[in-house]
């Protein structure tokens, strides 16, 4: 939609190609319904938060970046305000408003938009884009064509990865295809009993046979096969890398993480001397959310009936060392489909960073989550999809 109006706006005459009976379908969804579109922080530290290859957007974020993105939706009637962590939403929390924006912009630059209509190939002579093929069998002719038909996280939005499959027909070198922010399943039965159930104030140790990464201080949530939430998933890369190698992947779950041992056996010791005739699981509620206590003395192999004052002090070691670090072992990640993007896509060293057009053909260009980038959560995938829809449309136009 970016690149439609950029070049809307420089008067080219321009088709929409859209598969879905309504543009957007995955905006609605972004941000859990909001719409966390970019991102306020600086252009060094956003490129820091591509998983790799952040610096082949630094051209495009010269040219549109997260500043502009603000701009060109506030002057356009929707206001934008910034949270935790600089996520940037609008004013209204609803996704649509976004979406509106964005469709009353094609209208008012004179944008054709094809709906329910499909992509099944791209006329190429002489090294050069000379139209394209719908799934109609209509033809359309054309000097430029820009792809931007995502990954294939989310196919019910339409990302069943058919841009790729031309892109790779056409020549197109491909990385192949992975899940990026994506919850992972654990071996542990018991994280059904806790579904729903969300950790605060915590962070989490992810290990192999080799290295270990460490989160940042955040939230877990539990489902029904295993862990989400905000810390999960920004690591969540890096773990598939390790499992994609057969690597036996553990996480430990730091729920103390401002206390150290020594402090949380003080405290402990504290707590069950003031509370001596209380059960050992209502004194742990103190420190704990209530429905993960029996979970959590379960694993430490102690009974939640017994009175804290007759806690031993080994006992106490063990419920320490578990409070410092929960365990479970992750097996595999959710389906690709499962995941909030797709990392992997068309190959950068065929892409000019500058342009984004095809290095093998000319006239064809990139943008979004087709090709081969992804970020943490926080925005910035988003820009990146509206800077490069952007870059695209402008270098098509000249």
């Amino acid at each position: 939609m970016m690149a439609a109006i950029r070049l809307g706006e420089l008067k080219q005459d321009v088709t929409l190609i859209e598969k879905n009976p309504s543009p957007g379908k995955k905006i609605l969804l972004s941000g859990k319904g909001r719409c966390n579109l970019t991102n306020i922080c600086d252009l060094d530290s956003f490129l820091k938060k591509f998983s790799h290859n952040g610096e082949f957007l630094r051209d495009a974020f010269k040219k549109f970046f997260n500043t502009d993105l603000i701009r060109f939706f506030e002057e356009r009637g929707l206001k934008l305000k910034a949270e935790r962590q600089g996520r940037v939403f609008p004013v209204t929390d609803v996704s649509k408003s976004v979406l509106d924006i964005l469709e009353r912009e094609l209208k008012d630059n004179n944008v054709t938009i094809l709906y329910r209509t499909g992509l099944k190939d791209i006329f190429v002579k002489d090294r050069a884009v000379k139209g394209v093929l719908l799934n109609n069998g209509k033809a359309v002719p054309a000097d430029k064509v820009i792809l931007a038909t995502g990954g294939v996280s989310y196919p019910s939005c339409g990302s069943t990865g058919e841009g790729i499959g031309i892109a790779r027909a056409l020549g197109h070198a491909v990385v192949p295809l992975k899940p990026g922010l994506v919850p992972l399943e654990a071996r542990e039965k018991f994280v059904r009993r806790l579904k729903g159930l969300a950790l605060k104030n915590i962070r989490l140790k992810f290990s192999d046979s080799n290295s270990q990464i460490l989160s940042d201080i955040g939230e877990l949530l539990f489902t029904d096969f295993g862990i989400s939430g905000p810390l999960v998933l920004s690591l969540s890369s890096k773990v598939a890398d390790w499992l994609s190698k057969s690597r036996a992947v553990n996480v430990e779950i730091d729920l103390k993480p401002a206390l150290s041992k020594e402090q949380l056996n003080a405290r402990l010791l504290r707590e069950f001397k003031a509370s001596a005739k209380k059960t050992l699981k209502n004194t742990l509620k103190a420190l704990l959310p209530l429905n993960f206590v029996d979970v959590f003395l379960e694993v430490a192999g102690l009974i939640p009936d017994k009175k804290a004052g007759q806690v031993t002090s080994q006992e106490r070691r063990v419920l320490v060392s578990l409070l410092k670090a929960f365990r479970l072992h992750i097996l595999r990640t959710r389906p690709i489909e499962d995941a909030m993007v797709t990392c992997g896509g068309i190959s950068l060293k065929e892409i000019n960073p500058r342009t984004m057009e095809s290095r093998r053909i000319r006239g064809l260009y990139f943008a979004g989550e087709m090709i081969d980038i992804d970020a943490d959560t926080g925005g910035f995938n988003l820009q990146a999809a509206f800077s490069t829809g952007y870059l695209a449309g402008e270098s098509a136009a000249i």
